[in-house]
């Protein structure tokens, strides 16, 4: 008997469509999905339906249980089919427990009765776009192949409306990679996005659809691609649009160098929390290995809780910290990056060890890149101030050249917790004729890890919404 314990509480993303959908991008990796269930119609049952908003709700521990739709294309399941969701969650939500609803979607088959449910039950949407026309339908075309701009844009304008609160998911691939700041102020500028999410396509070269091999179609980014469409947005966004505009990896990596989580499972340490449940009940381990050797069961035959906490999915969410190689372990921005998300593992490292991440390189140089910016906006935070302070100094367009002044009131930059004055004051005051009154981040932190390691440099650099696609 396999051991099992209950976690406090797991996502789950939802796919009433499974693989089926209206569209045909190219770069889809789950439309293949379709080939694990032949003869299917792709639908959920009502009953099937009633039975998963059960269990779920009775499965969180906390206050908030959020509802994921995903496909696939959620929408082809038809309104109804939501409108008995709400009431199922109306029927078994606890007292003082608050249900939200998330659907990622293609927004093509939306229209006002859509957009006011949305509207009328709270729901999070989540919208497919690449950037301007071109750029969007190079690969993002329907079934016969023809462009969705329209439609999508279509979508935007409704949403908008009907004032329902929606997240952009825009994915990076070879097409749009060498375009970031055209991609970011369309989205930005023309869309009115408040929350953007950039995805990168890594798309494996195989004939199965599977997460095997190390090769990569090309479709696909590449790391470094990736990496500098990440700095010239970052570098547009942290001299005006700070506080106004929330990227989700900018928001992840500031969680991490003010010591938060990272609230998205690529980031995290270990995985397994997050899973995926197929239109038949089948849940497997992610979203991104729906594949048999990750399947862990049906919730008709047994409990979703029991499923989300069977030793399997834990084996799942260890291994990814347990197969990070020591190139990774040693990496001085690990503490963010965590060696991302698992499936994208698969190169070797400088020495030969498997196990390296495909979009290793561009990571490295983004983080590293925005390391200074990020250490200023953290010890605003921990200050009390916003991030947003950071515009005063980047307004010019100098983005390393961050000024940082601390004062006996600001937490020592040792790590401690305690006030600067009650700590290191007395180092710190010895080298102020050094730094000068406006101290530089990048010579700030070089000198205070040169004073501080003989006394307190032995801890971590300090770590901190619809995120699959």
């Amino acid at each position: 008997m396999s051991k099992t314990n209950a976690l406090p509480g797991f996502h789950l993303l939802a796919k009433p469509t499974g693989a089926a959908c209206n569209l045909g991008c190219k770069y889809c990796f789950f439309l293949s999905k379709k080939s694990l269930y032949p003869g299917s119609s792709f639908r959920m049952s009502d009953e099937l339906l009633e039975e998963y908003i059960r269990q779920y709700i009775e499965a969180q521990k906390a206050p908030l249980a959020t509802i994921a739709w995903q496909g696939g294309e959620p929408t082809l399941m038809g309104l109804d089919f939501f409108r008995r969701s709400v009431q199922y969650e109306q029927r078994y939500r606890r007292p003082g427990m608050t249900i939200q609803n998330t659907m990622q979607t293609n927004g093509t088959l939306l229209d006002d009765e859509w957009c006011q449910f949305f509207r009328e039950n709270n729901f999070l949407i989540g919208l497919s776009l690449d950037g301007p026309r071109e750029l969007h339908d190079a690969y993002r075309v329907d079934k016969t192949g023809k462009p969705t701009f329209d439609r999508v844009m279509k979508a935007v304008k409704l949403l908008r409306r009907h004032k329902v609160d929606y997240d952009i998911l825009t994915t990076v691939h070879a097409a749009n990679a060498d375009y970031p700041l055209e991609v970011y102020r369309f989205l930005r500028d023309e869309v009115k996005a408040e929350f953007i999410q950039f995805i990168p396509i890594v798309e494996r070269d195989n004939d199965t659809g599977f997460q095997e091999g190390d090769t990569v179609t090309d479709r696909s980014v590449k790391a470094e691609q990736y990496g500098r469409f990440l700095i010239s947005v970052f570098n547009e966004w942290v001299q005006r649009d700070v506080g106004r505009v929330f990227v989700q990896i900018f928001d992840v990596a500031l969680a991490a160098w003010t010591g938060a989580p990272p609230g998205i499972c690529a980031f995290s340490e270990t995985c397994g929390s997050a899973m995926a449940m197929e239109h038949n009940g089948d849940m497997y381990s992610c979203d991104h290995f729906v594949e048999p050797r990750y399947l862990l069961g049906n919730i008709r035959d047994k409990s979703m809780a029991r499923i989300a906490g069977s030793a399997k999915q834990q084996k799942f969410g260890r291994e990814k910290l347990e197969g990070l190689p020591e190139y990774c372990r040693s990496c001085a921005v690990r503490f963010v990056c965590n060696g991302e998300c698992p499936k994208n593992r698969f190169i070797k490292t400088p020495d030969g060890q498997p196990g390296l991440n495909y979009l290793c390189a561009g990571y490295r140089e983004f983080f590293r890149h925005i390391d200074g910016p990020m250490r200023f906006m953290a010890h605003e935070l921990r200050c009390g101030r916003a991030p947003a302070e950071i515009m005063k100094y980047t307004k010019n367009g100098q983005i390393p050249q961050v000024v940082f002044k601390p004062g006996r009131n600001d937490p020592c930059p040792c790590g401690s917790g305690r006030r600067l004055g009650k700590c290191h004051n007395r180092i710190v005051n010895a080298h102020r004729q050094t730094l000068g009154r406006s101290w530089f981040v990048s010579e700030y932190d070089r000198i205070m890890r040169q004073l501080l390691q003989p006394i307190d440099r032995q801890r971590p650099l300090p770590r901190r919404r619809i995120s699959s696609w």
